[in-house]
């Protein structure tokens, strides 16, 4: 199991972006403005990557687990966690959600397409991402 992602919920994606971006290091990986949602990820160089949602609550951090498989799940579940969802596919694999019994929330990813939304990201005609250099 390794942490892949913290997930934080922003209000403004592009403020927030400045400024991690402004950390020493920090490149952009990716970004899309698609469904109604602002989501950008940032590499800090070290540790997991940050992923910036204007769709989840500001200030909210959901850290995302890689898992080799997401029976891994029902092992949380066994020992405080309330699988809350399961089965939800992202564009790197399919993700469990769970919930402690004091509301603090978690992702398990199995990584099935590690490089999904940096290959869509570099195709220039995907009109749902915003580039650096885009208006």
């Amino acid at each position: 199991m390794e942490l892949r992602y913290l997930y934080l919920g922003t209000s403004d994606t592009e403020r927030d972006l400045v400024a991690w971006l402004a950390v020493p290091g920090a490149e952009l990986r990716w970004r899309f403005q698609r469904f109604g949602a602002d989501v950008a990820c940032v590499d800090t160089g070290s540790g997991p990557a940050v992923m910036l949602a204007d769709h989840r609550p500001a200030g909210s951090v959901l850290p995302i687990y890689a898992v080799a498989g997401l029976e891994e799940a029902v092992a949380f579940d066994e020992h405080g966690w309330t699988l809350v969802e399961q089965g939800v596919e992202v564009p790197e694999g399919p993700v469990a959600l769970l919930r402690s019994a004091d509301g603090i929330e978690l992702a398990l990813l199995r990584v099935d397409r590690p490089e999904a939304m940096e290959n869509a990201f570099r195709d220039r005609s995907n009109t749902f991402a915003v580039h650096p250099t885009d208006p």
